[in-house]
């Protein structure tokens, strides 16, 4: 993953996060709880249950990840400048050197490693990336993916209930999926070009 890609995650994410609160950074939310929770519902998608027969659901869990990594983003941000929290970050994925492993311990690990420091385990989170073979590409894609669709709909009445979340016989999230692979995602401006192909597709845009 590009120091690019990294920093044009940061910085959608610090949008969003003033969407929400102008002065999130002052607040000092407990992001890591989040992420905690986040993990619990990753398990469960996962399968743990001994009494019981359970696939792995890989779809919801590479969603969890995705969610997991919007908080840990904002617990990023609230160590300094974009661009420097971007330069370290890739530092750190740059060193891991990782193999798959047992998917559940190293997500207690990662989950006991968040609440001990209240901050982002990101090397733990690598880690789980490789145990479900889930490229910094991929995740990259996802979450670009989610944050365009999710400021789209925002933008188009989520709110009031006037958004048509789904056209042409399909959901956004299908348009999305099929927008996403047509582009090319390393590009600088991908986030934006994937907002503009939404648009150019949505009814009545």
């Amino acid at each position: 993953m590009s120091q690019q890609q990294l920093q044009t995650m940061l910085a959608l994410q610090d949008a969003i996060n003033t969407v929400v609160n102008e002065h999130w950074r002052a607040q000092n939310f407990a992001w890591y709880r989040a992420i905690w929770v986040e993990s619990a519902e990753l398990l469960d998608h996962y399968g743990w249950k001994w009494w019981k027969k359970q696939q792995p659901e890989m779809e919801q869990v590479k969603l969890e990840l995705v969610d997991i990594w919007h908080f840990g983003l904002s617990l990023e941000l609230q160590q300094g400048a974009p661009e420097d929290v971007a330069r370290k970050m890739q530092e750190q994925l740059a060193s891991s050197t990782l193999q798959a492993g047992d998917f559940r311990e190293n997500l207690e690990a990662f989950t006991l490693k968040t609440l001990a420091s209240k901050q982002f385990d990101l090397p733990g989170f690598a880690q789980l990336l490789a145990d479900c073979e889930m490229s910094l590409d991929e995740l990259y894609r996802r979450y670009v993916g989610k944050n365009v669709l999710n400021r789209f709909r925002q933008d188009n009445g989520y709110k009031d209930g006037s958004y048509q979340k789904t056209w042409d016989g399909r959901e956004d999230n299908e348009h999305l999926a099929e927008i996403v692979q047509s582009l090319d995602t390393a590009a600088e401006n991908f986030s934006n070009q994937l907002y503009e192909a939404l648009k150019n597709r949505y009814p009545g845009s």
